[in-house]
């Protein structure tokens, strides 16, 4: 099954769906939280006793988990102080009632503000317990000098975050400007989708998701509008049939290909080959096929049209032949001419096959945006980083800052499945949920990677896989293929080519699964 991720916002629901309705009380919740968090500490230390922890605790619900498990270390022998960022008098409901209970065994609390932290020996373990998924925003100057602090002893003491990394977002990963860099990170209930996503990971270190008692019920009536993908996908990998033959596996047509942009079809034909379809064929302009077909006996060629580049007359070749094949990758080097939104406009408004739309088919949609109202849901879109921001008409760094919910907004608009690739690859639908990758691998940020990924995508369409599983599947075998690569071939320099090769390989490096 796929990885829950749940927004701070969800996350909230979830919690007070339990108490307001459940009626489990928001102690018993915290007591489970802490708990957990005391498990994972136990995990990995040698020993409780003696063992010197300072905590910070904040003024909300992250501080009384800090709390409670201050009472749980000094329980166990361990040297508990644990740092508060308000007054004792001024916290309030579960936070207060843990704080009470820390106090009564003898825990020293001191109030943070007053603390001059440059004396601050080192301990052998920090807790950081000062914001929780909550956070928004940009760090207030306190708050900032004390995560500088914690950070400070990085690599002198062990540093574990309660729930998120304090300065982190909850929903988008990203630290504004910094945030604690824990050695591990326990989260609670589930994972937050911030806590996912690549920007997080030099802050979250090892994560724990620890259960805390909210009940399966209230999880499975408010599903999370995100998950993320894990090895569980692959069981939905085509089989393979011991009497089957080539036409079973699919034949995939790749249009694209234009002079000097010959490679694109070819990397995206050996995608299709490599992840398990049966045929391929290139259908490209007429004066480069030659250039397409040559070294690449395994890759067939349909040449269209009278010259080098795409126009209406292409179409006129191909749609006698179009519904033959079981699906269609359009794009891949076709180039910027004109005549290339004039090909795209025809073929998509005839009857055509499951089709991933990639490069410069996607250069073409961006430019004609009443196209968009003829890509229909069998169509998965399959945008960088820097198309997204030219098929949204906004700047790449604000793409950027809100990948999920840009891709999700879109593919709502259009109507059909949407990758968005880059580290953390999203996969939006316009229904839930949007899926994420866990992959962000170096190994794949080379020229015509995203070739090879729509040339999977392709072949796992025409297997009959549904345009949004198909994405899923494809996007996180992809990923494999990067991680495989990347333990084979540590210091990059690979070819887009390595990573067709390497496809049916990967499915088979298990240290390559997250």
């Amino acid at each position: 099954m796929n990885i829950p991720l749940p927004t701070p916002r969800e996350m909230g629901l979830w919690d007070r769906l339990s108490i307001e309705t459940y009626g489990i009380p928001g102690e018993m919740l915290m007591e489970n939280a802490s708990r957990e968090a005391f498990h994972v500490v136990k995990e990995r230390v040698e020993t409780l006793e003696g063992l010197q922890v300072i905590l910070f605790a904040g003024s909300g619900n992250n501080g009384g988990d800090a709390f409670a498990l201050s009472r749980h270390l000094s329980d166990c022998g361990a040297r508990c102080m644990v740092l508060h960022t308000r007054p004792q008098d001024q916290y309030s409901g579960e936070t207060a009632f843990h704080l009470k209970l820390a106090k009564k065994v003898g825990v020293p609390l001191v109030f943070l503000p007053d603390s001059n932290l440059d004396f601050l020996t080192t301990p052998d373990l920090i807790v950081d317990g000062l914001l929780g998924t909550g956070f928004q925003g940009t760090l207030r100057q306190d708050y900032l000098d004390w995560i500088k602090h914690i950070n400070h002893f990085k690599g002198k003491a062990q540093i574990m975050a309660l729930d998120i990394p304090s300065g982190l977002s909850g929903l988008t990963g990203r630290a504004d400007p910094t945030a604690v860099k824990a050695d591990c990170t326990v989260t609670f209930g589930a994972a937050k989708v911030g806590l996912f996503l690549p920007e997080a990971r030099e802050f979250v270190g090892e994560l724990h998701t620890r259960t805390i008692g909210i009940p399966k019920e209230v999880q499975d009536s408010n599903p999370p509008v995100c998950v993320g993908l894990n090895e569980k996908i692959l069981d939905h990998l085509p089989g393979i049939k011991p009497m089957g033959h080539k036409g079973d596996a699919g034949h995939v047509l790749v249009l694209g290909g234009s002079f000097g942009l010959s490679g694109a079809p070819t990397l995206a034909g050996l995608g299709v080959l490599r992840s398990g379809g049966g045929l391929v064929t290139v259908g490209c302009p007429k004066g480069v096929s030659s250039e397409i077909k040559q070294g690449w006996p395994e890759i067939m060629t349909l040449p269209l049209g009278p010259g080098k580049t795409w126009s209406a007359a292409c179409f006129e070749d191909l749609v006698s032949e179009l519904l033959r094949f079981d699906s269609v990758v359009l794009g891949p080097g076709m180039g910027r001419n004109e005549g290339g939104t004039e090909f795209l406009q025809t073929y998509l408004q005839a009857e055509h096959p499951p089709t991933v739309i990639d490069a410069d088919g996607l250069f073409h949609l961006a430019q004609n945006p009443e196209l968009w109202s003829l890509v229909g849901p069998d169509t998965i879109l399959t945008p960088h980083p820097g198309e997204m921001a030219r098929l949204c008409s906004r700047p790449i760094a604000e793409i950027q800052v809100d990948r999920i919910g840009t891709a999700r907004q879109l593919a709502q608009e259009i109507g059909c499945t949407l990758v968005l690739k880059g580290a953390g690859t999203v996969i939006a639908a316009p229904e839930p949920p949007v899926s994420i990758s866990p992959f962000a691998c170096p190994s794949l940020a080379v020229g015509g990677s995203g070739d090879v990924l729509s040339g999977i995508l392709g072949s796992l369409a025409a297997r009959g896989l549904d345009s949004y599983l198909a994405a899923c599947l494809g996007v996180y075998w992809h990923g494999l293929a990067g991680m495989a690569l990347e333990a084979l071939s540590p210091h990059q320099g690979n070819l887009a080519r390595e990573i067709a090769h390497i496809l049916p390989r990967a499915l088979e490096f298990p240290e390559t699964h997250v």
